[in-house]
């Protein structure tokens, strides 16, 4: 039955070129922006994922930059402790040699004590950012480490930290000189076992910075690794494939075109109702 009144053609021709523009909409949406689930009403269970993958990334950026800086502070004082490692070489020397009875013992022990100087100096000054792994006091707030965050641990819905802590060497207390005496050969023998103890302690403390600057890049290099991945992740989640949204949107255009013409048809029929009136 056709009527002038109710146009049944037309509806369902509106309908689908309705649908038609819609989906061309979303289409061309994905790709202006590039991302397939731009908001909750997308997908909402992808959306919420991805958002929390992406606070998840924010906080390892942000661990990356603290790690970087905690790596610098141990690297520091590790070269302070090579380079006092050496001094305390040249101090040897200079014990080795007052042992002797025909050396004057007074200038040695000037240059022992212009040696000694130099590496409280090093000491002193091998800090970075304020931190100072080789006093006895770190952060001049009795602090006997540095502690850096080095992970969050996602179980489920609850995160937990994961720190790194690199102790102070503390050279202060034990790298003191002031138990080296060459005043004369009895007292440069004695010191000998001194100075070896000395330069064991310094070697102790310059390879337990290394390990614990080893250990934060090998943190860092990890982090990295695993923020890349997980931008991966989201990215896989929540972005446009630009080749099939291509395709997509040519035909979503084709019929676009196949449907504005199927409403101007089923809009004429009411039309050859004229001709049973003739």
């Amino acid at each position: 039955m056709t009527s002038i009144l109710t146009n049944n053609g037309a509806m369902v021709a509106l309908q689908t070129l309705q649908s038609i523009n819609s989906n061309l909409t979303d289409t061309q949406n994905q790709i202006s922006t590039g991302k397939e689930v731009a908001s909750a009403k997308d997908n909402s269970a992808i959306w919420a994922i991805s958002k929390v993958m992406e606070s998840d990334v924010a906080g390892f950026d942000a661990i990356k930059d603290g790690l970087a800086l905690g790596e610098s502070t141990v690297e520091v004082a590790m070269a302070g402790a090579e380079q006092i490692t050496e001094i305390l070489k040249d101090i040897k020397e200079k014990v080795v040699a007052a042992t002797g009875e025909n050396v004057d013992h007074t200038k040695i022990g000037a240059e022992i004590t212009q040696l000694t100087a130099q590496v409280n100096q090093i000491i002193g000054a091998s800090q970075f950012n304020g931190a100072n792994l080789l006093s006895d006091d770190v952060d001049g707030n009795g602090a006997t480490d540095i502690t850096v965050l080095s992970s969050l641990d996602r179980s489920g819905g609850s995160v937990t930290a994961s720190n790194i802590t690199v102790a102070t060497v503390d050279f202060v207390t034990n790298l003191d000189l002031s138990d080296i005496d060459v005043t004369d050969s009895t007292n440069a023998d004695a010191s000998l076992a001194l100075i070896e103890a000395h330069i064991q302690t310094a070697v102790d403390g310059a390879a337990a910075l290394g390990a614990g600057s080893a250990r934060l890049s090998s943190q860092q290099e990890f982090v990295g690794k695993l923020s890349d991945t997980m931008k991966s992740g989201i990215g896989a989640m929540v972005d446009t494939d630009m080749e099939a949204a291509s395709a997509r949107l040519k035909a979503l255009q084709t019929q676009q075109q196949l449907g504005v013409q199927a409403l101007s048809i089923a809009n004429s029929a009411p039309q050859t109702l004229q001709q049973l009136f003739r």
